[in-house]
């Protein structure tokens, strides 16, 4: 069984996704006309414009830090280390580079998600892959496959995963016993999960921007007090992607590792944001209004806060290829240059704050799929809260390979689903966006139904119809 996911992984993670991944972004990133950098502005402007009252759906906002809550977690402290340790300082440009092209992928999948969304028995805006899909591309055997992998992934083991470094972080600064960790963590999850979609946005609307916000500014703090070496510090990043700096790791090691990592943070065509996206109420009234919101999550978990922990590590002239401190001790170490003794308390209540709202996060998205495969009621999603709340506790005191192993390897199969959807879906996306982007210029977008004649019998006409 171990050769078996160890060889589905390599397929996965070292051929397929990597460059499966990359080309897709760059291929919405074509056929959109650089959509998310000539139209950069419109990213902020459907976050900030005034949420309509909906009682179906949350707030754009809500939906961006519920996103940011599953997308920023541990990766952005310890894997980005990693992919320093690995690739040199030149891997911070290919996370940059993938991060550009990977705006576009979400936006894409984000869009769609919007497009098909369903009202559920509830009232509740619902929504995804799975949806569209289904609907999209007439396949519920592939919807069911792919909700099948979300939920096991995304609301079991992942939880663990990052349980697992909560209970690391907690222990090695502060001495806390790991199962108490896992316990005390879970009974937090369950006040939060227990309240469904709508408790966990209100929550990630308050804690994400407060954790985000906390660990810019400590990075901007890094930046101004060293600033005489940041210009050289950047040169050391181009140089060093492209092979030109002996310090790096050579421009194959430097794109292999910025890529991987920044692919695996920002998830943009993973499928699992636009779970949370088409929970959403946008403003303009237009599917695309909200891919440019997940677009912006995007630049937020890779422009921002990996960079953020990029510039700190390199800052602090611990990153010494060979000597074997990669990781979260790198970072930590990193930090204690910076603001001493503290900085390794701060990055374990940093790592605790970005793996929490990774679990209340990874959780929604779970939650939507059971509502495509009809497990919604009380019984399914009680089950799937409590195998969450039990995957945190074991996940603190326990790290069994294999079985996280086993998760990279499902997850692979859900994004490879996500990515041939989006793209056999991309003519409906490059329609819409072509909409959006024509009305808003004599005014603001609205998104009419009957324009769209191909759509007939696949999306809800009621939710898109309504003033």
């Amino acid at each position: 069984m171990t050769a078996i996911i160890g060889f589905l992984n390599t397929v996965f993670w070292g051929y397929v996704l990597i460059y499966g991944l990359l080309a897709v972004g760059i291929f919405f990133t074509l056929r959109l006309k650089f959509v998310q950098i000539l139209h950069f502005p419109e990213l902020f402007r459907s976050v900030l414009n005034a949420p309509v009252e909906d009682k179906s759906g949350i707030t754009p906002f809500q939906a961006l830090c519920t996103s940011l809550a599953s997308r920023v977690g541990t990766g952005n402290l310890a894997g980005v280390a990693v992919a320093l340790y690995l690739g040199g300082p030149g891997a911070i440009f290919w996370m940059w580079m993938v991060a550009l092209v990977g705006m576009a992928t979400a936006y894409s999948e984000s869009t769609l998600a919007q497009l098909y969304k369903i009202r559920d028995e509830n009232g509740q805006y619902r929504g995804g892959p799975a949806f569209y899909i289904a609907k999209g591309l007439n396949a519920p055997w592939a919807a069911v496959l792919f909700s099948l992998c979300l939920i096991l992934v995304f609301g079991l083991v992942f939880n663990a995963v990052q349980a697992n470094s909560i209970a690391d972080a907690m222990q090695g600064a502060f001495g806390f016993d790991k199962i108490y960790v896992g316990v005390a963590l879970a009974v937090l999850s369950a006040v939060v999960i227990f309240g469904g979609i709508s408790t966990i946005a209100r929550v990630a609307e308050y804690v994400v921007p407060f954790m985000a916000i906390a660990y810019l500014l400590v990075a901007i703090y890094v930046l101004v007090v060293n600033i005489a070496e940041v210009p050289a510090m950047f040169a050391l990043i181009v140089k060093s992607a492209f092979g030109l700096e002996a310090a790096g790791g050579g421009i194959a090691a430097a794109m292999l590792n910025g890529v991987k990592r920044g692919l695996f943070s920002n998830e943009a065509g993973m499928g699992s944001a636009p779970n949370i996206a088409a929970v959403a109420t946008p403003n303009p009234h237009h599917p695309s209004s909200q891919g440019f919101v997940q677009a912006l999550g995007v630049f937020i978990d890779t422009i921002l806060i990996c960079t953020a922990t990029a510039i700190m590590i390199l800052l602090s002239q611990k990153l010494v290829p060979g000597s074997g401190i990669t990781g979260t001790p790198l970072t930590q170490e990193a930090m204690t240059v910076h603001i001493g003794a503290a900085g390794r308390y701060f990055i374990a209540v940093a790592i605790f704050f970005f793996a929490f709202t990774s679990i209340i996060g990874n959780y929604a998205y779970a939650e939507n799929a059971m509502t495509y495969l009809g497990a919604n009621g009380p019984t399914g999603l009680t089950i799937l809260r409590l195998g969450s709340l039990a995957m945190v506790i074991w996940g603190a005191y326990e790290s069994v390979a294999t079985v996280f192993d086993a998760a990279d390897a499902v997850m692979g199969l859900m994004a490879s689903i996500n990515l041939i959807a989006i793209v056999l879906l991309s003519g409906t996306v490059a329609k819409l966006t072509a909409d959006f982007l024509a009305q808003r210029k004599t005014g603001t977008p609205r998104f009419d139904a009957a324009q769209y004649p191909e759509l007939a019998g696949k999306i809800d006409r009621q939710i898109w119809d309504e003033k």
